[in-house]
């Protein structure tokens, strides 16, 4: 793994909110090595909002915003972390 993404892994498994750590980090975990360089760029850029406006866009409380409507996030959306261990 590049110094790039192991820097977006970091941030996004050391949020500072445990749920958005498991959410977010879960994703960027499992999916980081899948991303293209335009992809990492949104991600960043995502990484720069709040934890609550995530969360909130991700369970659809709050409507996403037209900069962070884009593939990365319906990837993070649709992302389900505990998939196989039930």
């Amino acid at each position: 793994m590049d110094e790039r993404r192991r820097k977006i892994l970091y941030r996004a498994s050391h949020r500072g909110m445990k749920e958005a750590d498991l959410m977010i980090g879960g994703f960027v975990a499992a999916r980081i090595s899948e991303l293209d360089v335009p992809q990492l760029d949104r991600l960043e850029s995502l990484l720069d909002e709040l934890d609550m406006d995530i969360m909130d866009w991700v369970i659809g409380r709050k409507p996403v915003p037209e900069q962070h409507d884009h593939d990365v996030f319906h990837m993070l959306a649709a992302f389900k972390p505990y998939d196989g261990f039930v």
